[in-house]
């Protein structure tokens, strides 16, 4: 096995920061009159490059119906849909057939065709982009090695088992290293090595192109390996977390004095009511006199105190990743007795202080620390 994807399947020229996918305020029905169904209700989602993003929720909750739109597969509705930088929302057939070239889809069904052995079913995705070309078939064989489907190149589907089929999809998914790459259930029918290696290279196609993955799937083996995981009920978004950046954070606030002692589960309660908030350099966060509203995390960067003083304004000290301020005013009701001003940009986790208070009500062991720390002090 190879151990990352050679130069012919990188996409150094993708753009490093503009959203791949977002809906803003998407809805979607079906049927008309009295059989009328509303599937998706104000969906409002962004898929920023660099990321595996996996959808979750019950089955009758609309992944699959969003999972259609993004892909261009039908039109939108209703609100703003905007895919690699076309507006899908209204677009004609032909607008959506020719964006869908763009898009990389693994079906929950692998829809191969029976007659095509298969590296000609993984090169006809090629085909149908660019033409037959030398590149496109050593792309095809890298990739169906690369799913453990070396040996079987020149078998059609039918010598192939359910799961094998369903990597020969994704390596066809894959050979004309989109940018945005859609699955449903890709890992359904594999094993769990099988899933293992589907979900790697993924991962790697990503970290190589630029890309992102939205995964649709019920497949709890293969969650941990999400950056973010996003949770529909009813055609709702319910819940959409950054499962790498909630650990951090978590991690973070387990070596804060009053959050120390709190369980796994009630630190992550925490983490997920933090808004991430970027900061520049000279970016005023708290000014000094001011009542306290937020508490700050340092995810990045640095912050300099300044406390305004007889002779005037002075630096007192620099905070940087991991440290935190703006907690005391939020216990006490105290002004603010320093300005925290941006050094090195970078980003906070703020809570502010309603939420605060809804994080102390869901771990009440929380809201015992604190007093522990402050007013014993007194």
């Amino acid at each position: 096995m190879h151990a990352v994807i050679p130069p012919a399947l990188r996409r150094p020229d993708a753009p490093a920061a503009e959203d791949l996918a977002t809906a803003i305020g998407l809805s979607h029905c079906f049927g008309t009159g009295d059989t009328r169904t509303q599937i998706l209700t104000d969906i409002t989602i962004s898929i920023p490059p660099g990321q595996l993003v996996i959808m979750t929720g019950p089955s009758g909750s609309g992944k699959t119906t969003l999972l259609t739109l993004l892909g261009a597969l039908r039109s939108g509705q209703s609100g703003v849909l905007t895919v690699l930088g076309r507006h899908v929302t209204g677009l004609g057939d032909a607008g959506l057939i020719e964006l869908r070239r763009s898009i990389g889809f693994i079906f929950q069904l692998h829809n191969l065709l029976d007659s095509l052995t298969a590296i000609e079913n993984v090169m006809m995705a090629a085909q149908i982009q660019a033409g037959p070309t030398p590149e496109a078939q050593a792309r095809a064989a890298y990739l169906l090695e690369r799913v453990g489907l070396g040996q079987r190149m020149r078998n059609k589907p039918s010598a192939l088992s359910g799961g094998q089929r369903q990597r020969v999809a994704v390596a066809r998914a894959l050979v004309n290293a989109p940018r945005l790459v859609l699955a449903d259930e890709p890992t359904a029918a594999l094993d769990a090595a099988s899933s293992h290696e589907v979900v790697s290279l993924l991962q790697e196609h990503i970290a190589g192109t630029g890309a992102s993955c939205l995964m649709v799937t019920h497949d709890n083996r293969v969650l941990d390996k999400a950056d973010r995981i996003v949770s529909l009920v009813d055609g709702r978004i319910v819940s959409d977390v950054m499962v790498r950046e909630q650990v951090i954070v978590c991690e973070m606030l387990a070596k804060i004095e009053f959050f120390g002692a709190l369980s796994p589960g009630e630190l992550s309660q925490v983490a997920e009511k933090m808004e991430r908030r970027r900061y520049r350099t000279g970016d005023v966060l708290i000014r000094q006199g001011e009542i306290g509203e937020h508490f700050y995390l340092i995810r990045t960067g640095a912050v300099d105190i300044h406390v305004a003083g007889p002779e005037g304004d002075a630096i007192v000290a620099t905070l940087g990743p991991g440290r935190y301020f703006g907690e005391r005013a939020l216990i006490t009701g105290e002004v603010r007795n320093a300005t925290i001003v941006g050094g090195d940009e970078g980003y906070v986790h703020v809570l502010d202080k309603t939420t605060f208070e809804v994080a102390l009500a869901s771990a009440p062991t929380l809201q015992q620390q604190i007093r522990n720390t402050y007013f014993s002090r007194q």
